[in-house]
């Protein structure tokens, strides 16, 4: 279930995290950006002592930092609290960031950890393009600039069926189409990837079908809904390479898949794009993705999933909820689809 903060009892680093000494860390920044909104007295009630011994750790006793530009460490470290949080348990960082599909770098879950140090992530530009008033490229840091960055913890589930709750930091995708002025012929939202196989040597490789650069793409509905996220940080940090750095999309209702990573290009257009996966395989994955226990995969059933970290004598096997649990705010995207033709 999607909660909306009132209390601070609702993100008490004992009651989400497992990742005590982060937490703390989070906990300081949450008081801050809090203190000024007031009521700070309130919020402070119940935490432990050696909580807030915590807080005064530096971040390096915490988790390690991620190499980039320094612009954009400065930028996401100053982020603000959410309203868009869980009571779950985080995912370790350690899963987070070792266990990853970014076939850019590799088919294995580890070869992202073990190839994306070869990707270039300053400079990075954007190209804006299509039915928008303000065209061009842009230098990420122009993009990001006036917005403020905020932490949203948001559960991930991949089309395998396993899933991770993390804390990415970001801004609103809504926040950043509004500074390039959509026209009213503004349907969709197109994705890229970066293309260069020197950079990431996964696109030199002939895995089945795909195509590169990878391609993905939301109605201009589900594009502009509060809850879809342009990522530039996770875990207080900025983002891991092969956690999509610098520039992401997160959509928490729809299958990892649709959430692209190291985004180049974003062109808005009338017409729905052609994704690489539904392109690849698409009596597989459908343009939506959206996550449904009632569809199964060709393959394999949707109805439950694994929450990482698991073992093989230890599945954590959940249920799958519809829409990932986030059906509160999206399900009225869909009314009066069918959700198994459309999937």
């Amino acid at each position: 279930m999607l909660l909306k903060i009132k209390k601070r009892s609702d993100s008490c680093s004992s009651e989400i995290t497992p990742e005590s000494i982060y937490h703390g860390r989070r906990h300081f920044m949450q008081q801050s950006g809090r203190f000024a909104l007031a009521g700070l007295g309130l919020m402070l009630a119940g935490c432990s002592q050696e909580g807030e011994a915590v807080s005064k750790k530096t971040r390096a006793d915490a988790i390690p930092s991620q190499s980039g530009p320094e612009w954009l460490k400065k930028k996401v470290l100053e982020f603000n609290p959410s309203v868009y949080t869980t009571t779950e348990a985080l995912t370790p960082h350690k899963d987070v960031t070792t266990y990853n599909n970014f076939y850019e770098f590799g088919t294995g879950k580890g070869d992202p950890i073990r190839n994306a140090h070869t990707l270039k992530t300053e400079p990075w530009s954007v190209v804006i393009e299509g039915e928008v008033a303000k065209p061009g490229r842009y230098h990420l840091e122009d993009i990001l600039k006036p917005h403020a960055m905020e932490e949203r913890i948001y559960r991930l589930r991949c089309v395998e069926a396993w899933s991770m709750v993390i804390p990415w930091i970001g801004i609103p995708l809504s926040s950043i189409l509004k500074q390039f002025e959509p026209t009213s012929k503004a349907r969709f939202v197109e994705f890229t990837t970066l293309h260069d196989p020197e950079q990431m040597p996964g696109q030199k490789a002939s895995f089945g079908s795909l195509d590169w650069p990878y391609v993905e793409g939301l109605r201009i509905d589900e594009a502009m809904n509060p809850l879809t996220l342009m990522a530039t940080g996770l875990y207080g940090d900025i983002l891991p390479n092969q956690n999509g750095a610098p520039f992401r999309l997160v959509v928490p209702w729809k299958y990892g898949f649709k959430s692209i990573k190291s985004i180049v290009k974003i062109r808005l257009t009338e017409k729905q794009p052609k994704t690489t996966w539904e392109t690849s395989a698409p009596e597989e994955y459908g343009f939506y993705a959206n996550v449904n226990p009632a569809v199964d995969h060709p393959r394999w059933s949707q109805k439950h999933e694994r929450r990482l970290p698991s073992t093989l004598l230890s599945p954590n096997r959940i249920k799958t909820r519809p829409f990932n649990g986030y059906g509160e705010e999206v399900a009225d995207l869909y009314k009066g689809m069918d959700l198994t033709r459309f999937y």
